[in-house]
């Protein structure tokens, strides 16, 4: 016999909690299915800790730079590991207790396990027989840990590496995605010897060739960087050995930070009477998360769109809010941002679209004046604009503040701002924000229309009469 609910949502991570949050508004006729921890990929593993561990190597970083403005002492100054990675720990455990909370009351509707689509509308959850009206899968992603490396001691992927109850004094990262580049920089930062490879010629994910040299330049000086190569990770007495063409070094232990991917294994996606692509995937309307023909919705790392939180929430929130009507209701995507949180920070907003009808913009930040304050200064910025009419398109950059210089830029994007109207608005000196006007400001000299003034134009006042 089976059961039968409004909506089943599959996984408890950010996109299920999402989902769930919208359901709970219209139904509570509705079963919640998760295998393995709970508490959300980003709380346990993957932003918040990697976050803490940031904070504390930036922090003993800018103590380092305070000599350089006159303040001695700063030398005398070590890291704790086990403090450090106590309180990484600490904060990680605090951070997945908030998330569990969402799941506190549900009781019955809960479910710990194993879950395999048999249609578009009909589960098995662990051997219960289950339909639905509708089904949220939301199934999240895992590190991928190629099989050879799996059972070598000392190495592991981000989902152990806040497990470490100490620094250790060396560590070879494979992989310079996000995840291996900001974890690379903080455990160099906090004193651990750090080789890091990536198979690719790029960093952080970086498209344009002349931030990537910004980057390589900036980062280059803290990190051993071996870019374009294959590595090898194998046992040795002394830990990990890593060899590379035709060269070998140990460390104590290996970061291995090759990317994500969904985690759909045994799912029964194929099951749904659509056909996969070759990951396995099955298609989607990522306006309403919607697969096409079935009421099925397919939201966050699982669906491979964009696997970052914001987005990762959005596609849940879109996708719980879908569930319970009849008719899917479609909704604007915003604009795409990625942040790596590194120093220099990484970002890129929107894209630069086809080289024709299009200019560029950029600016460094070697001699930008609040940065060399700051002793930071170094990297660059570009953006890019149409020619005909200067609407802003996108931005990459490596610049100090990053992360805040590209929610400028996002929200500029999303509004549809021309790199003109960009200049009219307010930049405060001594800034680093201007460091990004002056990039603004050489892509709206090459594009259309041009301006007197970067003032804001206003309506002639009308002249008071005696």
């Amino acid at each position: 016999m089976s059961e039968r609910f409004d909506v089943v949502i599959i996984g408890a991570g950010t996109a299920g909690l999402s989902a769930l949050s919208e359901v709970r508004k219209r139904t509570d006729s509705f079963l919640l299915v998760n295998e393995g921890a709970y508490g959300t990929t980003c709380a346990r593993v993957g932003c918040m800790p990697s976050k803490a561990l940031i904070e504390a190597a930036d922090a003993i970083h800018r103590l380092r730079l305070t000599e350089q403005m006159g303040l001695a002492g700063a030398s005398g100054l070590s890291v704790d590991g086990r403090a450090v990675m106590e309180r990484v720990r600490r904060l990680r455990d605090g951070f997945v207790s908030g998330a569990l909370r969402a799941t506190d009351d549900l009781g019955d509707r809960n479910v710990q396990g194993h879950v395999r689509l048999l249609g578009p509308d009909v589960l098995d959850v662990e051997g219960r027989r289950v339909e639905a009206d509708s089904i949220v899968i939301a199934t999240g992603s895992k590190p991928v840990f190629p099989g050879p490396w799996r059972d070598i001691p000392g190495v592991m992927t981000s989902d152990g590496v806040f497990e470490m109850e100490d620094l250790p004094s060396s560590m070879a990262v494979v992989g310079l995605g996000a995840v291996g580049l900001e974890l690379a920089q903080a455990f160099s930062r906090l004193g651990v010897d750090v080789s890091a490879y990536d198979a690719s010629k790029t960093i952080g994910g970086i498209a344009d060739d002349d931030i990537l040299q910004a980057a390589l330049e900036a980062l280059g000086s803290e990190l051993h960087l071996e870019l374009g190569t294959e590595v090898e990770l194998a046992p040795d007495s002394r830990g990990v050995r890593v060899s590379h063409d035709g060269e070998d070094l140990v460390a104590e232990m290996a970061l291995v930070a090759v990317g994500r991917r969904p985690d759909a294994d045994d799912l029964g996606l194929e099951n749904l009477g659509v056909e996969l692509d070759d990951r396995g995937l099955p298609p989607f309307d990522e306006t309403t998360m919607l697969v096409p023909g079935t009421r099925v919705f397919v939201a966050g790392d699982v669906n491979a769109r964009a696997p970052l939180l914001h987005e990762a929430a959005d596609d849940g929130r879109i996708a719980g809010y879908n569930a319970v009507r009849e008719r899917p209701r479609s909704f604007c995507r915003r604009a795409p941002v990625r942040v790596v949180f590194t120093e220099p920070g990484i970002a890129s907003v929107g894209s630069p679209g086809p080289g024709e009808g299009r200019v560029t913009g950029v600016q460094g930040y070697s001699r930008q004046g609040r940065a060399r304050m700051a002793g930071t200064a170094a990297g660059s910025v570009k953006v890019w604009a149409r020619k005909r009419d200067g609407l802003f398109l996108g931005a990459e950059l490596c610049a100090p503040g990053g992360e805040h210089l590209a929610h400028l830029l996002a929200w500029a994007l999303q509004s549809e701002l021309t790199v003109h109207q960009m200049l009219e608005l307010p930049y405060y000196h001594p800034t680093l924000e201007e460091g990004l006007r002056s990039a603004v400001r050489r892509a709206a000299r090459s594009s259309a229309p041009s301006t007197e003034s970067e003032l804001p134009p206003c309506g002639r006042l009308p002249m008071e009469e005696d």
